[in-house]
């Protein structure tokens, strides 16, 4: 099968110590993307998008991430106009807070990581394969996109309080919960693509490709421009 290349994107794998890296790389890599490791701001200078994986725990991930200065780092190109895409935590960082911790969330999106609903027949963590549920169409699941069955383990999942943000569901005890987001130029998925065969190598080539033919904004200071939460601008 012929591949598409994507030579002219380079990808920040953001290393914070609690991310599947090496699985993501090698399957950015298959499609030709150029990945480099990014642990600090300036780390994203050269970078076409940033993908921020993450296994683990909500508090400890954003322990590291805060300590490392990654987290202004990360608030500071998203709201630049960076492009990323969170994977299986990496989504739930990018939310307020979470069931699981006590620490806020990076808040780039709104709403809240909530435990998944316990209830007879479905243990938990939720863990296999599961067909998406198609919401609102995204550059990672457009219109028109066939059936895909992904793979997944998540104890938690993100509830955004814009329902609109939503672009794929999965079904967990009979409740529909969020599988995947998309908002501005920030993408996400509970599920990890780089496991998901088929159709999680198809769903990294659309996003390469989205990334490759959008205009690249001004990120060259990752933390200009920052807006928290509190409306206070970061030093």
């Amino acid at each position: 099968m012929r591949r598409t290349v994507f030579t002219m994107s380079r990808i920040g794998l953001i290393d914070y110590g609690m991310g599947n890296l090496h699985s993501v790389q090698r399957a950015l890599q298959r499609l030709d993307a150029q990945v480099q490791p990014v642990r600090c701001a300036a780390d994203m200078v050269a970078c076409d998008g940033l993908v921020l994986p993450g296994v683990g725990a909500f508090d400890p991930a954003m322990e590291r991430l805060e300590s490392s200065e990654l987290a202004g780092a990360i608030r500071g190109w998203c709201e630049n106009g960076g492009a990323l895409l969170g994977i299986c935590l990496g989504l739930q960082l990018l939310f307020e807070a979470s069931d699981e911790g006590k620490r806020p969330g990076l808040g780039l999106l709104r709403g809240r990581v909530r435990a998944l609903p316990r209830r007879a027949g479905h243990p938990i963590p939720h863990m296999g394969w599961e067909p998406l549920i198609a919401a609102t169409t995204s550059p990672l699941l457009p219109e028109g996109c066939p059936e895909a069955w992904m793979y997944f383990v998540h104890s938690f999942a993100a509830q955004p309080r814009d329902p609109s943000c939503n672009t794929a569901l999965v079904q967990f005890a009979g409740e529909p919960v969020t599988a995947a987001v998309w908002q501005g130029a920030i993408g996400a998925c509970q599920f990890h693509p780089e496991k998901s065969g088929q159709a999680g190598t198809d769903l990294l080539r659309r996003w390469l490709r989205w990334l490759a033919d959008r205009p690249r904004p001004s990120c060259d200071n990752p933390r200009e421009g920052v807006q928290p939460l509190d409306g206070k601008q970061q030093p």
